[in-house]
């Protein structure tokens, strides 16, 4: 796809795309030509510029995703370009910078793995900046997800202690930023040493090294327990957490990196006294327009960091970073950019 975007002229009806047609290994990851969607009442047409690549693709990609995910399908829950078409009373308009996440994207109907997406209104966030399609391919799910854990989750207030457990992972990584923008004190850990170093650089005041057991370490930095912890390695750890926590403080079940999403036979009493937990899964609806802007702006004046592990270019490079991220060798958020 040329200048037929840029030029907000109609786009054209075919165009490249990463489709999966059944389950597999990187192989199954196509590039092929296929027709440009055709943009319903009540969606926007988006020329893809990023897109980020999460595990959720990778899940996608083996099979291994819920029932609402079918083939062929186009991956991706995530992306930002700019908008080719859209309702004429809409409030987008063509040309205009946008980010879209979630609320079935690359799962229940076609995905960002392509030069164009078609998606709901309600999931488009415009947003306007000069910040490279890169750093800005990075932010949507990774931000939504770290801000409403931090927001809805949490409700974390400056001057309090955030405990991020799984603190090198993408979202752990944006929420110690977002934390530390807020004026919270954070502790985030790695169960590498050698990362330790990445968790200092975007300002985590007190990096750890996780061996399962934290809760004694996090007590010598906060004797009383932490406000707030964010729990991203699942609940294999959770018991460790909450033992990490002050009564009346909250925990937030987000994630599971490390793949325990459910607690076998699981008793309320293993809760600590007076300890709340709640947990956070949201969609674009969690991310206002206000505050995607604030936060561009406050990485555009350097205040903010965006944890980039590699930037790939062109849709043929997609296998290539789905390798990556399954290795767990980097830190940072795995972007694919487009050019048209």
């Amino acid at each position: 796809m040329s200048d037929t975007i840029t030029t907000h002229r109609a786009a054209p009806p075919t165009m490249r795309a990463v489709v999966v047609t059944r389950p597999g290994d990187l192989a199954a990851l196509e590039v092929r030509d296929v027709p440009t969607p055709a943009r319903e009442p009540g969606w926007v047409l988006i020329a893809v510029r990023a897109f980020g690549v999460n595990e959720s693709e990778v899940t996608t990609r083996k099979g291994e995703s819920d029932a609402d995910v079918t083939y062929p399908r186009i991956p991706g829950i995530e992306g930002v370009g700019v908008v080719v078409n859209a309702d004429p009373d809409s409030d987008l308009r063509p040309g205009q910078q946008v980010a879209t996440l979630m609320g079935g994207m690359g799962r229940s109907f076609d995905g960002s793995y392509a030069e164009c997406v078609t998606v709901p209104a309600n999931q488009v966030i415009p947003f306007e900046s000069t910040l490279p399609w890169e750093t800005l391919g990075a932010l949507p799910e990774t931000l939504q997800t770290a801000y409403g854990s931090l927001s809805t989750g949490l409700d974390l207030q400056a001057g309090q202690t955030l405990l991020i457990r799984g603190g090198t992972s993408t979202v752990g990584l944006a929420a110690a930023t977002l934390a530390k923008e807020l004026g919270a004190t954070v502790i985030a850990t790695t169960r590498h040493a050698d990362r330790l170093d990445s968790l200092r650089a975007v300002g985590v005041d007190h990096p750890i090294t996780d061996d399962g057991n934290i809760a004694a370490t996090v007590r010598d930095l906060a004797p009383s327990g932490v406000d707030a912890a964010l729990e991203l390695v699942g609940c294999t750890a959770l018991p460790d957490t909450l033992a990490c926590v002050r009564i009346h403080g909250t925990t937030c079940f987000t994630g599971a990196l490390g793949g325990a999403w459910t607690i076998t036979d699981f008793n309320p009493f293993a809760i600590p006294k007076g300890v709340r937990l709640t947990s956070y899964a949201g969609d674009a609806g969690d991310l206002p327009p206000e505050v995607l802007q604030r936060q561009l702006e406050a990485i555009g004046a350097g205040r903010l960091t965006v944890p980039v592990a590699r930037t790939y270019r062109g849709l043929e490079q997609v296998p290539d970073a789905h390798a990556a991220l399954e290795s767990g060798r980097t830190t940072g958020k795995h972007v694919v950019v487009l050019d048209h």
